[in-house]
Parts: C-alpha cells; structure tokens; sequence
C-alpha cells in the first residue's frame, strides 16, 4: 500500500478522503498521458534526443587530447570546447524553459533538434579552435532549447501513475549514452577523423526530429515575453558558472569574485521574479518545502557525486597505479549500475514515499563513499568495482524518486518551468564539484581519502534536507487535518 506522507504539496489540501484513497498511487492526477502506440513513438523520440545531448556532451571530453595536437593548442586552451557548450547550456535553459511554455513543448523542441543538427553537420568542415567554438556555441544553444522542454515533454507522455517509471526509463537512456560516449569517442578518433566526435550527434538528431511528430504540443501560455528577464537570468549563469569555471581553470581570486557577482545579481533577480505572474525563474515554487528542498537535496547529491567521479581517476592513476585505458574501464560500473537501478528506483517511487526511498538510498551510498575513501591503495579491479558499484545503487535509489517528487509537485503548465530549474541544479553542482576538486588537488588533498569523505558528507545533507522536507510535508498535512475537523 501506498504511503502518501511524502506526497506532493497539491495532496496536501486532499487528507480528509476514505482511508482506501491512500491506495492511490502518488501523484496520479488522473492524467492519461498519450494513446497507444503514438506514446512509444514520441519515447523513442524524447530517448533519441536526450542520448543525443548526453553523448555529445561526454564524448568531446575524450577528444580533448586530441584536439590540442591537431588544432595546435595548450590542453587548457582546448577544455575551452567544453567550457563554451557548457556554458550556452546552462545560461538558456530557463529562459528557454519559460519561451516552451508561451511557444508550446513540441515546437520548441523540434527547433532545437533542428539547430543542433544544422551545427554538428557543419562540424565536418572545421579547421580552427575558433569555428569549432562557434558551432559548438550553437550546439549548446539547440541542445537547450531540447534540454530545456525534456522533463515537461515526459510528463506529457506518461501517465501521471507512471511519471516515476518513465523518469526511470529516460535515466536509463542517460546512463547508458554516459557509457557508450567514452567507447564510441575512442573508437572515432581510432578510425576517422577528430570532426566525426562532433558530427555523430547529427543522425541521432535528425532521427529524433522525424519521430518528433509524435510528441505533444503541450499547453500553451500566450503571455508576453520578458526579454529583460531571460537576459537576466542568461547573465547571472554565466557569472555564476563561468566564475566557477575561472576559479577552477584560471584564477581563483577572479572567479570569486565573478561568483559572488553573480550571487548578488541572483538575489536581485529573485526579487524581481518575486512581483511577476509569469517569472522566468519560478520562485513561487521554489518556495514550497516539497519541491525547494528537495532541489536543494538535489544540488547537494550532485555535487557529491561528482566530486567522487572527478576525483576518482587521479588517484586510480596517480596513486594506485593503474593504466588510464584501465581507469576508464573501473568508472563504467556507475553508468552500468544505474542503468538497471533507475527502472527499479522509478518504478517503486510511483508506489513507495520519496524520502524513505530516496534516504534510504543515500545512506547507501554513504557507505560506498566511505568505502572508497577508506581503500587501500594496493585494492585491485574488483575492490574498487564492487564499492563503486554499492555506491550507484544508492544513489540511483534517490535520485529518481527525488526527480519524481519533484516534477509530480507542480502543476502541468508549470513542467517545463521546473524542467529547466533542475537541469540549471544538475549542471551547477557538477560545475562546483569540479571546482572543488581543483581546490583539493592544489591543497595536495585530491588523491586520497578526502574526496571521497567529503561527497558522503555532501550527501548526508542530501539526506538532512529530505527529512526536513519529510518532517514539513507531514506537519502540513496534520495542520490540514485539523482545520477540517474544526
């Protein structure tokens, strides 16, 4: 039976209904989703341009090597091809969220996939740092404008009793490009020549752009633009990522200082947001406990993780020894972990209350951390496969039911709003991860145990955050519960 304490806030105002409407699933608004078989045809759609934006966005990591020979560039000069795309991602994707919802979901999307594919074709054709720059600016802008409608475009799919497997299903497609990308960048660069890492995205796209058709147009809001607004928004992302990046790759006292810019401009930005009906950045629901807190458990478990898989190939190179073809091979077990957890993990989120999933979850992957960070330095291949292995497990189990809760807690017009706020999350803690890294790597701190102690204390406030959540949702209902009694 289901446990509704840990449902969204909208179930909250519904306490007071016979007892065997706790036999609901949670969440379920009653909406049908799509019909049979137009809903397999938009997945299949929705799966090929998310594995497009994932491997495009992984596999140039491999290529970095590559491109500083072949371009003639310092390997720092080179990382700028993954800063840039970064970059353009996450300084439209609010924006990009709020023009999905006035242009509609389909539209918007089908004109990403169109942008993107446009621009990686033209990647065949580049011989310079500064045309790869360019189009790789104009990749990242398509892939936001798709990136940006995803999450809404799912819930348009799905079945609102079925969100939490279908977030399962996309994971596992996110998982499993984030495996291939690595494998299918070197065997590229093996066999053809370094314009084909960036060209490859391309048939993925154009076959997501024929499928779109099926996709559907969501609910579309016909109010007036608010250009400052997305301007505002695209300013202090940039500050916000772009002092991280600086701060992990040039100068740290500059990036600091362009970090603090950005969070000033950040708060004034709130404010601002806080007096309009339609703001580019949805404060009125970041200000509900059930979807701000758990946001920022989100931001927190991101960061966790990456700090881990940032961190994790300098010491299995540097310190344990092993060979960097090795290294690759010994990270795979998260993405393969995953890609069986997140079906499962979405599945019982549809059934099961968030926070005991998702606590349960980390505290697992707690556990793998402080593994990891406490094996020894002579551990073999399988020492360090089957605590990776414990730690993906755990986090699976929260990350999706985390999703669920989430995007289950806001109305359908508001999907893509949200969307793009927990993807502007994901991107950031990643960004802070790497940041952190760098910081413990120049303390001399970032090849040892450190790291990983700090991801698993990373992730305890992950787990803080979804009992605070837990605690305010029930002290709503109980609250709720009285004012109808009385």
């Amino acid at each position: 039976m289901s446990d509704v304490t840990d449902a969204p806030e909208p179930e909250v105002q519904n306490v007071a209904r016979p007892r065997s409407s706790k036999r609901k699933r949670l969440g379920d608004d009653g909406f049908a989703g799509l019909p049979m078989p137009r809903r397999l045809l938009a997945i299949a759609a929705i799966s090929f341009g998310n594995a497009l934006l994932v491997i495009d966005g992984a596999i140039a990591n491999v290529a970095l090597p590559t491109l500083s020979r072949e371009l003639a560039v310092t390997p720092g000069v080179a990382t700028n091809v993954i800063v840039v795309y970064q970059l353009v991602l996450v300084m439209g994707l609010l924006p990009m969220s709020s023009l999905g919802q006035r242009l509609g979901l389909r539209r918007l999307y089908q004109a990403g996939q169109v942008v993107f594919c446009v621009s990686s074709a033209a990647c065949f054709f580049v011989d310079s740092l500064a045309q790869l720059l360019i189009l790789r600016a104009v990749q990242g802008a398509g892939a936001t404008m798709g990136l940006a409608v995803s999450v809404a475009l799912l819930r348009a799919i799905y079945p609102s009793k079925s969100l939490g497997s279908g977030l399962g299903f996309n994971s596992v497609v996110i998982t499993s490009s984030l495996a291939v990308a690595p494998t299918l960048g070197g065997y590229i660069l093996a066999h053809f020549d370094w314009q084909w890492i960036f060209v490859i995205a391309a048939p993925l796209a154009l076959v997501s752009l024929v499928l779109g058709s099926a996709l559907p147009s969501g609910e579309r809001k016909p109010a007036a633009g608010d250009l400052k607004g997305a301007l505002w928004v695209a300013a202090t992302m940039a500050m916000l990522i772009g002092g991280v990046q600086l701060a992990s790759h040039s100068s740290a006292a500059l990036g600091i200082a362009v970090v603090v810019a950005g969070v000033v401009s950040l708060v004034l930005l709130v404010r601002r947001e806080r007096r309009r009906e339609e703001p580019v950045v949805p404060v009125d629901l970041l200000s509900k406990p059930v979807i701000g807190l758990s946001l920022l458990a989100a931001f927190v478990a991101f960061i966790g993780t990456g700090l881990i898989i940032v961190s994790l190939p300098f010491r299995l190179e540097q310190v344990m020894g092993f060979a960097p073809d090795e290294v690759g091979l010994l990270l795979v077990p998260i993405p393969l972990t995953l890609m069986f957890v997140n079906p499962v993990s979405g599945w019982l989120s549809d059934r099961i209350a968030p926070s005991k999933l998702g606590v349960s979850g980390l505290s697992v992957a707690v556990v793998g951390l402080i593994l990891l960070a406490l094996m020894p330095d002579d551990s073999s291949a399988m020492d360090v496969t089957w605590r990776l292995v414990i730690f993906a497990m755990g986090f699976g189990f929260f990350i999706a039911p985390n999703s669920r809760l989430i995007v289950g807690s806001v109305p359908h017009d508001r999907t893509a709003s949200i969307g793009g706020t927990m993807q502007t999350v994901r991107l950031f803690g990643q960004a802070c991860a790497a940041t952190a890294v760098g910081l413990l790597l120049a303390l001399g701190l970032g090849e040892g145990a450190v790291p990983g102690i700090v991801a698993a204390g990373m992730l305890v406030l992950a787990a803080m955050a979804s009992m605070v959540r837990f605690n305010t949702v029930r002290k709503q209902q109980r609250q709720a519960e009285t004012e109808l009694l009385i």
